[in-house]
């Protein structure tokens, strides 16, 4: 069996080939993402490490497989040869959002969440004087000054569109876990926007 018949066993839901994936592949996944940290010089927990990895799976899996399912095998590559490239690829992604703001004060998430939520003012002399780069690199600021896991908390459930359901099986928590930390981001946010002289909402 070669491997685009092996993949379209996995995307297909053969349990047993998943399996084989997850066991043949889980080394070299984690291999790279510790070779491009290594080479980018950045220093990461272990459980920062785990967090990635699990992230990568679940990008390949996301969908019914649509990741996964775009291997062809063309002009000869191997199913290793490209895990490695989109392993790199999504290191390097990650820790290129890690030093920019990670979304737009104006993006929601499927429950209705927003940045935006917490900048809104009754205050005309405050927000609604600023301008969106102002209002940005008040946000930048804000995030930067956020823990590691929390930007990938952000970056996962706004950015990338994560539910909080799926990040439960991301970060491996429970779903009140998973709520204590939103809520937990949320009041940092709004310290420190309220320090910059911000009067906020009260929507969480």
């Amino acid at each position: 069996m070669n491997d685009l018949e092996f993949v379209q066993r996995c995307v297909k839901g053969d349990k047993r080939a998943w399996n084989e994936f997850v066991e043949k592949y889980s080394s070299l996944i984690y291999n790279y993402i510790h070779s491009v940290l290594k080479i980018k010089g950045h220093t990461f927990t272990q459980e920062n490490i785990n967090d990635l990895f699990q992230e990568i799976f679940l990008s390949l899996v996301k969908d019914n497989f649509k990741k996964l399912s775009s291997f062809k095998a063309k002009n000869g590559c191997s199913l290793a040869s490209w895990l490695r490239q989109v392993t790199i690829n999504f290191t390097i992604d990650y820790l290129r959002k890690l030093r920019k703001p990670l979304v737009s004060i104006d993006e929601e998430t499927g429950d209705g969440f927003s940045l935006t939520d917490l900048l809104s003012s009754n205050s005309p002399s405050v927000t609604d004087m600023l301008s969106q780069e102002e209002k940005l690199a008040h946000l930048k600021d804000c995030i930067d000054k956020l823990d590691i896991d929390d930007k990938y908390f952000l970056e996962l459930h706004i950015h990338r569109g994560l539910g909080l359901e799926e990040l439960k099986a991301c970060f491996k928590i429970s779903r009140a876990a998973i709520d204590m930390r939103k809520l937990r981001i949320v009041e940092r946010l709004r310290e420190c926007f309220k320090s910059k002289g911000f009067v906020l909402s009260d929507k969480k």
